[in-house]
């Protein structure tokens, strides 16, 4: 799933649309009315979290690439798309095996881009209140909350959870007040991170945790598991990612723990 810098860079491939006229649109999608998008000129062309957002005259289109979903820029894939716009100059814009949606043009209304993680109003103070208002939360889900670290995915959650040294089944609440502020800088600093290596096709190099089998730091083997609500896969050292709060250790059985015991007197 694209997470939000790739968003971005969609964003800034089509910004040379802005200010174009549909001529025509077309489709698959049962949630667009086709035919009243002719006419209409690009307003703007923005991005929250990992929604794509084409902002019209008159409302606004959402766009979620989900698991599968791509686009092509004034080119076409063999397969039908989802939503294929096309402009008096003859450019098109076509979506695939994505989610799209008629929304309001007012986009201010509808969206925090105080929680947007790529946003230029990003608002860490804002952030951090928002994650502290959920004490239970693990911070493997956390950081996966959309309401929270808007454009953050399951890359995201595995190498910042690394670079503050947090295991992922740590609660938001029992963080230390310093690795709480740690992950909601380290949110945002990935993020650009993340957009400046995906621009120089070197993302993957530079993955220290996410996928990965050896914890660069100890030499050990990383742990892996289908973790929080979320489920989504998780890559940690269990020795350097330290958990909030520690880990209860299982009691031992009777059998190890206690010695045999004295038979009662006959």
């Amino acid at each position: 799933m694209p997470e939000g810098p790739s968003i971005v860079i969609l964003r800034e491939e089509a910004e040379g649309l802005v200010g174009r006229v549909i001529e025509h649109a077309s489709g698959n999608s049962k949630a667009v009315d086709f035919a009243a998008l002719a006419g209409q000129r690009v307003v703007a062309l923005r991005s929250w979290g990992k929604h794509f957002l084409i902002q019209l005259e008159d409302r606004a289109l959402r766009i979620h690439l989900m698991m599968f979903g791509s686009y092509r820029i004034n080119q076409r894939k063999e397969s039908a798309p989802r939503l294929s716009l096309g402009f008096t100059d003859g450019e098109e814009l076509n979506f695939y095996a994505c989610s799209v949606k008629q929304v309001a043009a007012d986009l201010e209304r509808q969206y925090d881009w105080r929680v947007d993680v790529m946003s230029d109003q990003w608002d860490p103070k804002w952030v951090l209140k928002q994650l502290r208002a959920q004490p239970d939360l693990l911070v493997c889900d956390a950081a996966l909350d959309q309401t929270i670290f808007s454009g953050a995915g399951n890359i995201f959650k595995n190498e910042v959870l690394f670079r503050i040294r947090v295991h992922p089944l740590s609660t938001v609440g029992a963080l230390p007040a310093a690795k709480q502020r740690a992950l909601v800088a380290e949110m945002r600093n990935y993020a650009f991170d993340f957009l400046r290596w995906k621009k120089a096709f070197v993302l993957k190099q530079h993955w220290q945790a996410h996928t990965k089998t050896i914890c660069p730091r100890c030499h050990i083997p990383f742990h892996k598991g289908h973790l929080g609500k979320t489920r989504r896969r998780s890559f940690f050292c269990p020795q350097c990612q330290i958990q909030y709060p520690a880990a209860l250790k299982p009691a031992r059985s009777d059998s190890k723990s206690r010695s045999p015991r004295t038979p009662p007197p006959s």
